[in-house]
């Protein structure tokens, strides 16, 4: 778990407040099978694999996989400079990912994305903390980390988890 205390209390306030603004069928699905924040980050350590959702210029809706970390209470996930789904997300930043283990663990998330090593700009501040760990988990030398793949965070402004037996999730 990499998240600060603060980070863990801003996750609860938007877990709670997006499912607070979710329909009734919704709520009556997950109300009482979620996790908490803390739980959460407990269960999505590693590399998530991400249903991603982004949208071509004519509307119509694309999804595909991603390598999804969860860290700090957000998505962080990469893809190839060239990739549609780039090209997507650099024109239209709002994405939704999912992330599912069978019936056991559904997490549903909107938000917009941040590029975080643009290829002719700045880099985010906390780049160089995100691409060591990327490093560590993928290689050094897995990639040209400057200039073939692209990485983001997906910023939420609504999370949901469904979680129906907790105890499945952190079995050891």
């Amino acid at each position: 778990m990499r998240e600060t205390p603060e980070e863990l209390n801003e996750l609860q306030a938007l877990l709670d407040a997006s499912l607070s603004r979710s329909t009734s069928h919704l709520r009556s699905i997950v109300t009482e099978r979620t996790l908490t924040a803390e739980q959460l980050t407990r269960i999505l350590t590693g590399m998530c694999t991400l249903a991603l959702s982004t949208v071509t210029a004519k509307g119509e809706p694309r999804i595909s996989g991603v390598d999804g970390h969860f860290l700090h209470g957000k998505w962080y996930f990469g893809t190839a400079r060239s990739a549609a789904k780039a090209r997507h997300l650099a024109a239209r930043p709002a994405a939704s990912v999912a992330h599912m283990r069978g019936e056991d663990l559904g997490v549903f998330t909107h938000g917009t994305v941040e590029t975080l090593n643009p290829e002719d700009g700045e880099p985010t501040v906390d780049w160089p903390d995100l691409l060591a760990y990327f490093k560590d988990f993928y290689g050094d030398d897995a990639f040209d980390w400057d200039n073939e793949v692209v990485f983001y965070r997906l910023r939420p402004h609504w999370m949901t988890v469904y979680a129906p037996d907790v105890s499945k999730l952190t079995a050891e």
